[in-house]
């Protein structure tokens, strides 16, 4: 019998690739996600960054195996000509598949109820040593334990955002609420509009935000040529003062990293107060601003000014450990000037992320971005499955011909500091004219 099936070619596919008009393909069949893009629980940027094209790796790596009954009521009926996938593709669903059998995907263990244990040990002595302890010490140790439980509260937000980490939807909800914006000061929102971003575009100097630090580090000399960044929907001018900055970013780092947190306050008001689509906008502002109450009466209450400006460096410089941690898994890794495909997915994770060797005892203090390459693989695997995972992905890298980068703490530091410092060499370079910004042309424009 002839084939009734209608066909559409890849290049036919990549036309429908704007808001308004846009599908994907999976595993051949093409699909109108159009109007489901406002609902999208991921955001709209992972869909608009990967419009066009086939997404069965990135949508096998987010969706567990109950999302594909949903699929149907957007099939447009047309199945993709000349759809393919390559060998490491095959093998990698084989394995998603795999660690779905095992029920890997569901077995959280005691992670979660740790760290909440951790947390509140923190947070409780901390309050303690400001209500009830004299002395300068006993402050600064109190605001070292409460950036201690910043850090863990972020694993908590990290994890509860790619998986559930209660037992129901409305209590994971009310974990990311407290954990985030009450505890925290950091909307969840904003981390998972930044964060699935992140992941969908890993390592991409133009979509990918958790690269697009400037005017404070640049991690590459591309961004010298002043790239726009389509996630902030901007462009990220290479001008003399950055130049200034970029050109001492290796000296500045840790300082910088120490005061990091101001940022992602920053960026939750941003977002919150945009006219972006902001799911639960009213409890996410809510949240927020119940953190801007209890911690500043919590800072008040220390007997001076020096004390209370101490604490709030400790807290702060503790939990740019945790910023620190973010920098290591990415900064000396494979950077592109594009947008992300859908068709190497594998190969992008794995060359823009790095691994951090440790014992198993010392999980608790990196939250699970030890295993970055295996949690940029599989985002839903609950955190306490990644050691055991990763023989797998070292055997499939080794198969393929892929890097697996893995290296200590320590050696992780000093990969970031030598991306840094390059790239700091490379500002420095003063025969390289600066491209002129915005301000500077219109004081020196005549005529």
């Amino acid at each position: 019998m002839a084939d009734s099936r209608k066909y559409m070619t890849s290049e036919d596919l990549k036309n429908h690739n704007k808001p308004g008009d846009l599908w994907i393909s999976i595993q051949g069949k093409v699909y109108d996600v159009s109007d489901w893009i406002k609902e999208h629980p991921g955001g709209d940027f992972p869909l608009l960054n990967l419009a066009g094209q086939d997404v069965t790796d990135a949508f096998v790596a987010y969706h567990p195996a109950t999302a594909w009954q949903y699929l149907d009521k957007f099939f447009t009926g047309f199945y993709l000509k000349d759809y393919s996938a390559s060998e490491v593709s095959k093998d990698y669903r084989r394995l998603v598949s795999e660690f779905t059998k095992l029920g890997l995907f569901e077995k959280k263990g005691h992670v979660c109820l740790f760290t909440m244990c951790l947390m509140a040990m923190s947070f409780s002595m901390s309050i303690y040593g400001i209500l009830f302890c004299q002395g300068v010490l006993a402050h600064l140790i109190s605001g070292g334990l409460m950036g201690l439980f910043w850090i863990q509260s972020g694993w908590i937000g990290h994890d509860s955002g790619h998986y559930k980490v209660m037992s129901t939807k409305g209590l994971n909800r009310f974990a990311q609420v407290l954990t985030g914006n009450c505890l925290a000061g950091i909307s969840i929102a904003w981390w998972k509009w930044n964060h699935n971003a992140h992941h969908i575009a890993c390592n991409s100097l133009e979509y990918d935000p958790d690269l697009q630090h400037m005017p404070f580090f640049a991690v590459s000399s591309k961004f010298f040529s002043s790239l726009t960044s389509y996630f902030y929907d901007r462009k990220m001018n290479f001008d003399s003062f950055t130049r200034f900055l970029v050109s001492n970013q290796h000296w500045t780092f840790y300082p910088v990293m120490c005061l990091a947190r101001l940022n992602l306050f920053a960026q939750s008001f941003i977002l919150l107060l945009s006219k972006k689509n902001v799911p639960y906008r009213v409890q996410e502002l809510l949240g927020v601003v119940s953190f801007w109450i209890w911690y500043p009466l919590l800072v008040s209450c220390l007997p001076n000014w020096g004390e209370r400006i101490m604490f709030v460096l400790a807290s702060f410089t503790v939990t740019g450990i945790q910023h620190v941690q973010f920098c290591l898994n990415h900064f000396s890794s494979d950077v592109y000037v594009a947008p992300p495909k859908g068709n190497d997915w594998f190969e992008k994770q794995t060359n823009g992320s790095l691994d951090i060797s440790c014992p198993s005892w010392m999980d608790w203090f990196h939250g699970g971005l030890q295993f970055q390459i295996e949690h940029h693989l599989f985002p839903r695997l609950p955190r306490s499955q990644l050691r055991k995972v990763s023989p797998f992905v070292i055997d499939l890298c080794k198969k393929h011909g892929l890097p697996y980068n893995c290296v200590s703490f320590l050696k992780a530091n000093v990969l970031t500091i030598d991306t840094l410092r390059a790239a700091a060499l490379q500002a420095r370079d003063l025969t390289k004219s600066v491209p002129k910004n915005l301000v500077w042309e219109a004081v020196n424009t005549h005529g």
